[in-house]
């Protein structure tokens, strides 16, 4: 894996070369082993908390870990384009908009002790800043060379908080065009449904079920780019106890190995019946 600069990473998306990279902030990662129509996202994987808001932050190591999405990367890491966030959405959000993304208050607690100095939102904003700045590029690059994109948006959720039964996966589908991706969303949630897990987890999945997908990941790729589409898509935290801080790496894995196939499998059918059919593929 290289540490390139943001200005470099864009470089290389825009000449197509294939490349595992870390931001030179350590802020992200991405990996392209070849360019293709789909991107997997996971923006809060991330669990890096900058020393210096150490002292300063009223949440535990734990309260941040149980709010943010451990493992979501390693779910969808054997795909060949994938763009993962290292820091954790306590710091600042990727799945906010930069005015809102650095908490005042999280779930209800107060963040801070003190409010946070302009210089150091800035540089958690400068991060926010440019891991967009590669997303537009990488999309970019996405639609001009097969015309459309198709981006799974993982993330997950803490499914014991609720007081009745919720999917072991939710997509929310709320803020895309449903017109024209309604059908690939419907088969997405039911590609997910035949996964099967250890410890005879039933997998359910809803549509708009628990979060309708909100977030400005997905609100971003589809303000800015008419035809891709941004398939948010929430694993509850059945593959972990999320009171005892304890990850079970036998689900995660059997999440994992089976995505390789079904993921992209779906996204040939989006390629096929999206992309082909409508005749976007540039000469």
């Amino acid at each position: 894996m290289l540490k390139l600069s943001i200005t470099d990473i864009i470089a290389r998306i825009g000449r197509e070369e294939p490349f595992h990279a870390v931001s030179d902030d350590y802020s992200f990662t991405l990996k392209i082993d070849s360019y293709t129509y789909f991107l997997c996202g996971a923006v809060h994987d991330g669990h890096q908390f900058r020393k210096e808001l150490w002292d300063n932050c009223l949440h535990s190591e734990y309260d941040r870990w149980y709010e943010e999405d451990p493992c979501t990367r390693q779910m969808v890491q054997s795909n060949p384009m994938v763009i993962a966030g290292l820091d954790s959405r306590f710091e600042y959000d990727l799945n906010r908009a930069p005015d809102t993304a650095i908490y005042e208050d999280a779930w209800g607690k107060k963040l801070w002790d003190t409010p946070l100095p302009e210089n150091q939102k800035q540089k958690s904003l400068s991060k926010h800043e440019n891991f967009y700045k590669v997303v537009h590029a990488l999309i970019l690059k996405m639609e001009e060379k097969f015309g459309a994109a198709i981006v799974y948006d993982m993330h997950s959720y803490n499914w014991k908080r609720w007081d009745r039964p919720v999917p072991v996966v939710n997509l929310g589908t709320k803020n895309i065009d449903n017109d024209r991706f309604s059908a690939f969303a419907k088969a997405w949630r039911d590609t997910l449904e035949t996964i099967i897990l250890p410890h005879n987890i039933e997998t359910t999945a809803g549509i708009n079920d628990t979060f309708q997908g909100n977030g400005y990941f997905l609100k971003y790729i589809t303000d800015h780019f008419d035809n891709t589409l941004v398939l948010a898509t929430e694993f509850s935290k059945i593959y972990c106890d999320e009171y005892e801080y304890i990850i079970f790496p036998e689900v995660v894995t059997a999440i994992e190995e089976q995505l390789k196939l079904k993921l992209r499998n779906h996204a040939t059918t989006f390629y096929n019946d999206f992309i082909l059919k409508n005749g976007l593929l540039p000469n």
